[in-house]
C-alpha cells in the first residue's frame, strides 16, 4: 500500500459575467472555486487541466466577459484512518498504556501526503479495529498555501478519532520511546505530565565535531524559521521557550556520543538545539548534519566522515528512555531501549576507524 491515495478529480465549468473586469485566471479561479488555494490553481494550470475557449490557459493570461473556462482540480480523498497489520516493537503494555520503541523512518500519525505505514495505522489494527475510521476536519484547514498535500499536525493530532492513543511525538527520522494510551482518562493525564514537565526523557545523539563545554544547558525560544517552513531556529523575539541539558558521553576524532535531556518538548528541539550550536546532528539534513563539518583536514579523516555519512542515512538521534508516573497505578515507569542497529553501527566505525 502506497503512502499517497489516488486523488479525486473535480470539474468546475464557469461562463465569466459580461461585467466582469480583466484578471488573470489563476487570480479568477482562487476567488472562484471554493476552497481553492493559489497553490492547487496553479498546479492545474502548469499541468495543462485549465482551458479557455478550448484553449490551454497560461497563468497570467486575461479572463475576459463571457469567456468558458473548465478547470479540473485534484484533491485527495477525505481522510480516514486504515487499521494495518504492522508489527511493532512494545517494549511495555498493561490494561491503560503501551511504550513502543518507534524505529527510524516510521511516520507517528498519518497526514494528507502520508496517510499508511503510521504508528497510528499499526495501534488501531493491534487494539483490534479493522475497519478504516474516518476523521473529520475543515478542508480549509488541511491545505496551505506553501504545500496543499500537508494537513496542518495539529488537525490530526487532536483528532478525537484518533484518541485516545498518541500522548507526543517523535520526528520521522528519530528512533525510540513512544508511549500511547488505551482510554481517554490515561491519555488526559499523560499529556498532563508532559504539558507540566514531569516526563522524564533522555536521547542519544551522534553530533559532528567536539562539544567546548563535556556539559551543559541551552535554553532560549525556538520558532518557526522564517527562511524554510519545514524547520526551526532558535529565535531571539518570538517563539517558545526551549531546555535542553547535554553531556558528552564519548569522543571521536571528529564527532561525539551525546546525552541530552529535555525540560521541554518543542518540535525539533534537540535538531535544533544542536545546530544552534554548529554541531548537528550527523546526517540530518534538514538541519546541516549530511555534510562533513568537521574532519576535513586530511583525505583519510574525509574518506571517514564520508563513510560515516554513508552508514548515517537518516539523523543520528535515539529516544533512548522514557520515564513518568503511571496515571492509574500512580508507580514510577522508567523504560530504557537498546540502541538501533545503525546507530551500533556507527559507534563501532567511530571506534575502529577504517580497515588499513
Amino acid at each position: 500500500m502506497e503512502n499517497r491515495p489516488e486523488y479525486i478529480e473535480q470539474n468546475f465549468d464557469f461562463i465569466v459575467a459580461k461585467g466582469q473586469n480583466p484578471e488573470r485566471i489563476d487570480v479568477y479561479l482562487t476567488h472562484s472555486v471554493q476552497n481553492a488555494t493559489r497553490t492547487k490553481v496553479k498546479r492545474s494550470i502548469d499541468e495543462g487541466r485549465v482551458l479557455i475557449n478550448g484553449k490551454i490557459a497560461k497563468a497570467n493570461t486575461k479572463v475576459a466577459p463571457n469567456d468558458i473556462i473548465q478547470c479540473k482540480i485534484l484533491k485527495p480523498p477525505p481522510m480516514e484512518l486504515i487499521p494495518q497489520n504492522i508489527p511493532l516493537d512494545i517494549v511495555f503494555e498493561d490494561d491503560h498504556l503501551i511504550v513502543v520503541n518507534k524505529p527510524a523512518g516510521m511516520v507517528v500519525h498519518p497526514g494528507y501526503g502520508n496517510r499508511y505505514g503510521t504508528i497510528v495505522n499499526a495501534i488501531l489494527y493491534y487494539l483490534g479495529k479493522r475497519e478504516p475510521i474516518p476523521i473529520v476536519v475543515n478542508e480549509e484547514d488541511t491545505e496551505s498555501e506553501s504545500d496543499e498535500e500537508e494537513i496542518d499536525e495539529a488537525t490530526i493530532f487532536g483528532s478525537e478519532e484518533i484518541r485516545p492513543g498518541i500522548v507526543h511525538r517523535i520526528d520521522k527520522n528519530t528512533s525510540g520511546l513512544l508511549v500511547i494510551s488505551k482510554n481517554t482518562q490515561v491519555h488526559i493525564a499523560l499529556s498532563q505530565q508532559f504539558h507540566d514537565h514531569t516526563i522524564s526523557r533522555e536521547y542519544w545523539g551522534i553530533v559532528w565535531g567536539k562539544l567546548p563545554e563535556s556539559s551543559g544547558t541551552i535554553e532560549g525560544l525556538i520558532d518557526r524559521s522564517p527562511q524554510n517552513r519545514k524547520k526551526y531556529a532558535v529565535a531571539k523575539r518570538s517563539g517558545k521557550t526551549a531546555k535542553t541539558d547535554y553531556e558528552v558521553l564519548e569522543e571521536f576524532e571528529f564527532a561525539s556520543l551525546v546525552k541530552f535531556k529535555l525540560h521541554t518538548g518543542r518540535t525539533h528541539q534537540i535538531r535544533v538545539h544542536t545546530a544552534y550550536l554548529k554541531h548537528p546532528i550527523l546526517g540530518d539534513d534538514l538541519y546541516g548534519g549530511n555534510i562533513i563539518l568537521y574532519g576535513g583536514q586530511s583525505n583519510y579523516m574525509r574518506s571517514k566522515a564520508q563513510k560515516c555519512l554513508q552508514i548515517a542515512q537518516r539523523q543520528m538521534l535515539h529516544a533512548k528512555t522514557l520515564g513518568f508516573i503511571h496515571p492509574v497505578t500512580n508507580q514510577e515507569i522508567y523504560l530504557d531501549s537498546e540502541l538501533p542497529q545503525d546507530f551500533k553501527d556507527l559507534l563501532e566505525f567511530l571506534r575502529k576507524g577504517m580497515e588499513e
